[in-house]
C-alpha cells in the first residue's frame, strides 16, 4: 500500500479548496445580475423607475435654461441649474446634458456614488455585467432642445452586500473543508487514544482498528503490532514463571529428603551408633548430602535473582588485583579438576566500583560452567586486560560433545548476566564449532 504523509494531504486539500472556492467565487461574480434580477423581482432590493425619470426630467427642463457655450458655463450658471439636477437626480443617478446639433458638452452632474473609491472600483468591474443603464434622449429647455445622457447605479446597492457575501461563502466553503480533514485526522487520533488506554488498562485482547494510509496508519499498525508483541510476552513470562514456580516448589521439597537423611547420618555420629568401619563411610554420605543441598539452594538462589528485582550491589572501591587473585584462584581449582589453562591476565594498577562478594559469586558461576560442561582435552584461556576504559575478561572453553546439543534454561548464566548488570557492566557470550565464549567488561 501506497503511504500518503498528512503533510501532502494538507497541501492537497487546501490547494483544491482554494481552487473550488475561487472558481465558486468567479462564478457568483459574472452571475450576479441574475441574482441581482431575482431580488428586484421579489422587492428585497429598490428597482430603478426609468419612465418616472424620463417624464421628471422632461417635466422639470422646462423651467432651466442651459448655457449656450462653454464661455456661458461660469458658476453663476451652475447655481441656477443645481435646482434641476437636485429634483432629477439622486446619489445613484449621473445626467448630462450636451448640444443636439454639436453634441458638445454643456452641464451635468455625476452619482455622488462614484466618488467613493471602493465603489468606483467595484463598478469598474461590474457595472457591464449588472446591466446599469446608460441612455440618451433629447429634452427640451427654455432655450431649446437638448441630449440628456443620464445613467443609474441603483444596483451598486447590491454590490457591496453580494460581494462580501459572495466572499464570507467561499471562506467558508474553504474553511469547511479543512476542518473536515482535520476532523477526521482528530478522530483517527482520537481512536488511537482511546485503543492505548485500553492498553494501558491491561486489555490486550482488542486489536487496534486500521487508521489509513498515513503517519496515523503506520502508528496504528505499529501500535497493534505491540499490542500483539506484548501480549504475547506476558502469556509467555505468566507461562514461564508458573513453571520457574512449579520447578522452585519441587526443588523445595525435595530438599527436605536430603536434610532428613543427613540429620539421621548425623544423629548417628553424635550416638555413636556405627560399627567400627562405618564412620568414614557416614561422613562422605554426609558431605555428598551436603553438596546436594548446596546444589539445589544454588539453583534456587540463581533463580529467585533472574525473576526479582530485589538484590542490589555494595559498591565500594575495590583494587584490580582482588579481580586477578579471584581469576587465578579459580584457575587453580579448576586445574585441580583437570583442565589445562592458559592465563593471559596482564596486572595493572588501579580499582574500580564493585561488590567484592558479588564478583566472586560472577567467577564462580562461570567457572562452574566450565566444570560442568567444559571438555578437559581443550586449554581453558583466561585472558584479563585494562582496554578503553574498561576491564575485560574472556573465558573461553570447548562444551563436552553430550552437553552440545542440550538446551539448558541458562538460569546461572542469567543470574551472572543480572550481576554483571548491577555493575554497569557488559556479558556477551558466544558459541561456535562447541567452543564457548564469555566476555565481560566491567567500568574502572
Amino acid at each position: 500500500m501506497v503511504k500518503i504523509k498528512i503533510r501532502l494531504k494538507l497541501i492537497g486539500i487546501v490547494l483544491l479548496m482554494a481552487a473550488f472556492s475561487l472558481l465558486l467565487y468567479l462564478y457568483l461574480w459574472k452571475n450576479q445580475d441574475r441574482v441581482c434580477e431575482f431580488m428586484e423581482q421579489y422587492g428585497i432590493i429598490q428597482k430603478w423607475d426609468e419612465k418616472a425619470f424620463l417624464d421628471k426630467v422632461a417635466q422639470e427642463a422646462l423651467k432651466y435654461t442651459v448655457p449656450e457655450t462653454e464661455v456661458d458655463i461660469t458658476e453663476e450658471a451652475y447655481k441656477e441649474m443645481q435646482p434641476f439636477f437636485d429634483s432629477v437626480c439622486d446619489t445613484y443617478t449621473s445626467v448630462s446634458i450636451y448640444g443636439e446639433d454639436d453634441g458638445l458638452f454643456r452641464i451635468g452632474r455625476a452619482a455622488p456614488v462614484l466618488n467613493k473609491l471602493l465603489y468606483r472600483s467595484i463598478l469598474a468591474n461590474g457595472t457591464d455585467i449588472l446591466g446599469e443603464i446608460h441612455a440618451y434622449t433629447p429634452v427640451e429647455f427654455q432655450n431649446g432642445t437638448y441630449e440628456v445622457a443620464y445613467a443609474c447605479y441603483y444596483r451598486t446597492q447590491y454590490v457591496y452586500p453580494y460581494v462580501v457575501v459572495s466572499i464570507c461563502l467561499c471562506v467558508l466553503i474553504f474553511t469547511t473543508g479543512i476542518f473536515i480533514f482535520a476532523n477526521r485526522l482528530i478522530k483517527r487520533i482520537l481512536t488511537i487514544k482511546r485503543e492505548v488506554l485500553l492498553m494501558a488498562s491491561g486489555d490486550l485482547s482488542h486489536p487496534v482498528p486500521k487508521c489509513g494510509n498515513d503517519e496515523i496508519g503506520v502508528l496504528a499498525e505499529e501500535l497493534n503490532g505491540l499490542r500483539t508483541a506484548l501480549d504475547d510476552n506476558i502469556q509467555k513470562e505468566a507461562a514461564s514463571r508458573k513453571a520457574n514456580q512449579d520447578l522452585i516448589t519441587a526443588m523445595s521439597h525435595d530438599l527436605r529428603t536430603p536434610l532428613t537423611i543427613l540429620q539421621g547420618y548425623l544423629e548417628v555420629l553424635k550416638l555413636k551408633r556405627y560399627g567400627p568401619d562405618m564412620a568414614e563411610e557416614y561422613i562422605n554420605r554426609c558431605l555428598q548430602k551436603t553438596k546436594d543441598i548446596k546444589e539445589m539452594t544454588d539453583r534456587m538462589f540463581e533463580y529467585a535473582l533472574v525473576f526479582e528485582e530485589t538484590e542490589s550491589p555494595e559498591l565500594k572501591s575495590i583494587p584490580y588485583n582482588v579481580i586477578y587473585n579471584v581469576l587465578n584462584e579459580n584457575c587453580d581449582f579448576i586445574t585441580l579438576a583437570g583442565f589445562k589453562v592458559e592465563r593471559k591476565i596482564i596486572r595493572t594498577e588501579g580499582a574500580l566500583l564493585g561488590d567484592e562478594m558479588m564478583l566472586k559469586r560472577i567467577f564462580s558461576n562461570l567457572f562452574s560452567n566450565i566444570l560442568k560442561y567444559g571438555e578437559k582435552k581443550n586449554p581453558v584461556i583466561v585472558r584479563c586486560q585494562i582496554k578503553s576504559g574498561k576491564m575485560e575478561v574472556f573465558l573461553i572453553n570447548t562444551v563436552k560433545a553430550e552437553h552440545a546439543e542440550i538446551e539448558s534454561n541458562r538460569i546461572g548464566l542469567k543470574s551472572t548476566e543480572k550481576m554483571v548488570q548491577l555493575h554497569r557492566g557488559q556479558l556477551y557470550q558466544s558459541e561456535e564449532n562447541n567452543i564457548y565464549t564469555v566476555q565481560i567488561q566491567l567500568e574502572v
